[in-house]
């Protein structure tokens, strides 16, 4: 590998002891080097934006802003950027917003120690990567004849809100772990509900459990 061949990566995650991970595992690479990092949204944006990074390890739940937010600001400002998401969420939750709304993959953190190098080495050649259980899973679904479920019709921000009520966290929690007001967040509640045709957080757990949103 040449000097111009160095992948340089972006590594934005809010726990230290992850993104510690993350080197580790790229230190024993050649071709691949780590050359900016931070542990929230607003660091992220600010500190990338001095870099010359061409791959961003992006964490989906980022403590002052929504990673798929994040993300789709860097692609504005970027469009050549090569963006691999990073979640403690099942690929099935979040994976398909995620490419939607412009990543380039999608990894686990579970899955990380062994997809890493090669999903960056991938993404980094203009390409996709999706882990081989989630092909399979997409797979599974081709040529299926039915509606998208009410879920896929949430934004974002509405989606997270599902996912936190379901997990049981109040409205005042998640307001304060996604720096909101509980205003803000009652009407993302108010909101879902309507277009999923919900009438109360406990028909919305019921309904994350049977179609598996939450673990």
């Amino acid at each position: 590998m040449t000097e111009k061949a160095i992948i340089k990566v972006f590594i934005a995650d809010d726990h230290a002891i992850v993104r510690e991970g993350l080197k580790q595992i790229l230190a024993e690479t050649r071709d691949i080097v780590v050359a900016g990092e931070a542990e929230n949204a607003l660091d992220a944006i600010k500190l990338f934006r001095k870099s010359d990074c061409q791959v961003m390890l992006l964490d989906i739940s980022l403590p002052d802003r929504n990673g798929i937010e994040v993300l789709k600001q860097l692609k504005k400002e970027k469009p050549e950027l090569a963006v691999l998401m990073l979640s403690m969420h099942r690929e099935d939750q979040y994976a398909i917003r995620s490419l939607k709304a412009g990543a380039a993959g999608y990894l686990t953190k579970q899955s990380a120690p062994k997809e890493l190098v090669t999903a960056i080495r991938q993404v980094s050649n203009g390409l996709k990567y999706i882990s081989p259980a989630l092909a399979q899973e997409l797979a599974n679904h081709v040529g299926e004849d039915h509606e998208a479920p009410l879920h896929d019709t949430l934004s974002d921000r509405e989606y997270q809100t599902l996912t936190m009520i379901a997990s049981g966290k109040t409205v005042g929690t998640i307001a304060k772990e996604l720096s909101l007001s509980v205003k803000t967040v009652s009407e993302y509640r108010a909101r879902l509900l309507v277009k999923m045709k919900l009438k109360n957080s406990a028909e919305l757990t019921h309904y994350a459990i049977k179609n598996q949103l939450i673990e």
